[in-house]
């Protein structure tokens, strides 16, 4: 089958160190559209946040935000899909995240109703903002927030890159059968979403239930390990080059890494059928 659909990740896939797309790839999808295939991006980002990169690319589909647990269209403000922690297994997060042995070393943030809510502002929250254009609230407990009901997503960032292997195998094991997804979208950050939110997961509804689309018409393109669910879905998934190692071997394709413009060599491979050089 031909592709129809191509779904993006922003972060490490079309979006580097410059925090833009750029302009190589920005044409190479615009290409891509005027063939008729429609694009889309699927992110672990807010959806305010990744607002610009779908203005910039111009998508006319839904977004989806929170690695799976928000698909909103941004012309329409439609909810297609909205798949919130339960407040209990929240609160049970919160806890073990506020461990005397674990909490000077994490930043928490606690998104709710796209809106993000941190204990107090720290350096690391400063670098945050900056990248993803939030503004944090000082919000001191983060119970008070999680208590409302309906968080998004919750997400601890540490420098400490074993430290947050450790914590994914912990928490693995803590909320083993629970109605919990554990990834984490680059090796600082921990990202605890609904069992049912993956960008694997909203990226089915989206093509299935709305677009009425194969999986063998889709190609998607992803960095890390919360694109894994997306890539085992996609017809042809595509990993990028600066994408870990275990991430590459889920792939049907490696590209060139996103400083490179990998997605564009993959999208002229698999869309405008020309022979890029192989990664």
């Amino acid at each position: 089958m031909s592709i129809k659909l191509v779904v993006l990740d922003i972060d490490g896939t079309i979006a580097g160190v410059s925090n833009q797309i750029n302009p190589t790839v920005v044409r190479t999808i615009h290409q891509v559209q005027s063939r008729g295939i429609q694009v889309a991006l699927a992110t672990g980002r807010m959806f305010s946040s990744a607002l610009r990169f779908h203005q910039t690319i111009q998508s006319t589909l839904p977004l989806i935000s929170y690695n799976g647990a928000l698909t909103k269209h941004p012309h329409t403000g439609t909810v297609l899909r909205e798949k919130p922690l339960p407040t209990a297994i929240a609160l049970e997060i919160l806890a073990h995240f506020e461990r005397p042995d674990l909490q000077p070393h994490l930043d928490i943030h606690c998104y709710y109703n796209d809106q993000l809510h941190v204990r107090h502002i720290t350096p690391e929250t400063h670098i945050y903002m900056e990248r993803s254009g939030a503004m944090a609230q000082a919000s001191g407990d983060l119970r008070s927030i999680i208590e409302l009901g309906s968080t998004t997503k919750m997400l601890a960032i540490s420098r400490n890159a074993p430290l947050m292997a450790q914590l994914m195998a912990e928490m693995g094991q803590k909320l083993r059968g629970q109605a919990v997804h554990l990834t984490q979208s680059t090796e600082i950050y921990f990202e605890v979403t609904h069992a049912e939110a993956t960008n694997g997961q909203a990226l089915k509804q989206l093509a299935e239930d709305v677009l009425k689309l194969d999986p063998q018409e889709i190609l998607a393109i992803g960095d890390n390990f919360n694109d894994v669910e997306m890539l085992k879905y996609a017809g042809v998934g595509v990993a990028m080059g600066n994408a870990p190692p275990e991430v590459q071997k889920v792939a049907d394709w490696v590209t060139a890494d996103v400083e490179a413009d990998g997605v564009s060599q993959a999208l002229a491979k698999f869309c405008l059928d020309s022979t890029p050089a192989l990664c």
